[in-house]
């Protein structure tokens, strides 16, 4: 449709609410936040008079619309849903009701879930540093949206909720399958019939290179790979750095497809010994640093598929992690690694039981995209539908 819904500021549509309360000795307060991009409230913390540096909090009522004012740019928006009846806030989150003669409290926080409005949220902030930037109460109220009449308004929340329910289904299965994918491979990997050897004799462990000012520039900078760039059976290669690396260093850091990565060290103990297999996902050649371990097959010994999923095991087991020494810092270290026992199959049960293992990931892997890909169309339907390019009465194809 050619015409676009009529844009109101939200004065007219909202009001500021703020019950406040003052804190009192021996009484519980149980404090709400707002996740960013569009998750919505959440009970964040429950605090007393003694552990509160505030002395006032701020009563929520289900349904109201609130937003966290200094990470607003962040998509920090959502509804007070029924179940916090009676939490409260602190003063960084406003709340506001709306005037349901005109506007759907689930409606405005649809609007509040696009990432073009965080975007624009995020330019209009203000603050005395970045940091500290705010999307003050009357930046929001002198806001314009576009405003559907009611009717199509809920609409508009069907069609979504629907969507919503769907990727809600998947997100679902997929938690499921990733449990059955982990005890299984907790099942097989560490098959109590294997026989036991010394991580060095079944893999090639590596300790990455020192990261130093004399290796910043020369005439063979390197892209490499540091803890900052593997998660969890997933890499992350939109900040990879360079450091000069000569040809012999390059043979000694150098990846090569199948290679496993493993997290050495981190103040997290979740990050702790974390695996990812490289698969050449950048054109060679690429090193890694010393905040990675480099775990390889030993030809006639280990196939890569095996130890990457070894490794899985390892850090959901809670192994990597048994190792590590340290305090504040845990590290597995080199030395610990090379000592831990493995349970280690012939090569044919290797190749049998990785390949079980992987076709199961592959599962796990097509459900999460599915629901990657539906979380996509959602976004684009829901901004078609609030600029009027989608016809509400199509919606339910659309979606």
């Amino acid at each position: 449709m050619s015409n676009a819904w009529p844009h109101v500021a939200l004065t007219e549509l909202v009001v500021q609410r703020r019950d406040a309360v003052k804190i009192e000795s021996g009484v519980d307060y149980r404090l709400l936040g707002v996740r960013w991009y569009g998750q919505g409230a959440f009970h964040r913390e429950t605090v007393t008079r003694k552990t509160s540096k505030a002395t006032t909090v701020y009563r929520v009522t289900p349904g109201q619309f609130v937003y966290n004012r200094l990470f607003a740019g962040k998509g920090a928006f959502g509804l007070v849903l029924p179940e916090f009846a009676g939490a409260f806030v602190s003063n960084e989150f406003p709340l506001f009701e709306t005037d349901t003669e005109q506007l759907s409290a689930e409606y405005l926080n649809l609007y509040f879930q696009q990432r073009s409005v965080w975007d624009y949220v995020e330019a209009a902030s203000t603050g005395t540093t970045a940091s500290r930037n705010r999307w003050k109460e009357s930046q929001l109220l002198a806001h314009h949206i576009p405003l559907p009449p009611l009717p199509v308004q809920k609409r508009i929340v069907e069609v979504i909720g629907a969507v919503d329910d769907q990727i809600t289904a998947l997100d679902a299965e997929a938690k499921a399958a990733h449990v059955v994918l982990r005890r299984l491979r907790a099942e097989l990997v560490n098959d109590l019939g294997a026989p036991v050897v010394r991580a060095d004799k079944a893999f090639e462990i590596t300790m990455g290179r020192q990261r130093a000012p004399k290796y910043a520039s020369g005439p063979y900078m390197t892209p490499y790979l540091r803890s900052a760039n593997v998660g969890y059976g997933t890499l992350d290669l939109s900040d990879v750095l360079e450091m000069n690396f000569d040809p012999k260093e390059r043979e000694v850091f150098g990846l090569a497809p199948g290679d496993v990565l493993v997290s050495e060290g981190s103040a997290s103990q979740s990050a702790v010994g974390m695996p990812v297999m490289w698969r050449g996902e950048l054109p060679e050649p690429i090193c890694f640093q010393k905040t990675l371990m480099r775990y390889r097959a030993i030809e006639g010994v280990s196939v890569p598929t095996f130890v990457n999923h070894w490794c899985l095991w390892a850090y959901e087991s809670g192994t990597f992690l048994d190792i590590a020494g340290g305090t504040n810092i845990k590290h597995i270290t080199a030395m610990r690694a090379v000592q831990m026992p493995v349970r280690l199959p012939d090569i044919t049960d290797q190749k049998r039981i990785a390949a079980e293992l992987d076709t199961m990931s592959e599962v796990v892997a097509a459900i999460r995209a599915e629901a990657h890909h539906l979380r996509k169309v959602r976004a684009g339907l829901l901004s078609g539908l609030l600029d009027r390019t989608i016809d509400i009465e199509s919606a339910d194809l659309e979606a």
